[in-house]
């Protein structure tokens, strides 16, 4: 699966984490995650880290004609070194989409 910055962007939205939460919790600089998220090139490893730490966070990315994400049942909400829990209802999933998909009114 390849990890884009649009999903970077979103998933730090959805989770409520800043650029430094990301940095810290994957282990990369603040510029790393800076340089992603507008699109230069870095290494694979470094991409990889970015993606664990969402997934870490409770994230699941999902590509195809609709990159996303979808959050969990159980997310840390914050920064990591303030790691709340939050229960989405019971078989519930919240999803994401760089581009949402059109209802049928919209044609």
């Amino acid at each position: 699966m390849t990890f884009l910055p649009v999903q970077c962007r979103m998933a730090r939205a959805g989770l409520g984490w800043g650029i430094r939460d990301l940095a810290r919790s994957a282990k990369v600089s603040v510029d790393t995650v800076v340089r992603f998220e507008r699109g230069e090139e870095l290494r694979e490893r470094t991409i990889e880290a970015l993606q664990r730490a969402f997934e870490a966070a409770g994230l699941e990315f999902t590509n195809g004609d609709r990159p996303g994400l979808r959050l969990a049942s159980r997310v840390a909400p914050r920064g990591p070194s303030e790691q709340t829990e939050l229960t989405a209802p019971e078989g519930e999933q919240k999803e994401f989409w760089s581009n949402p998909p059109k209802s049928r009114d919209e044609g």
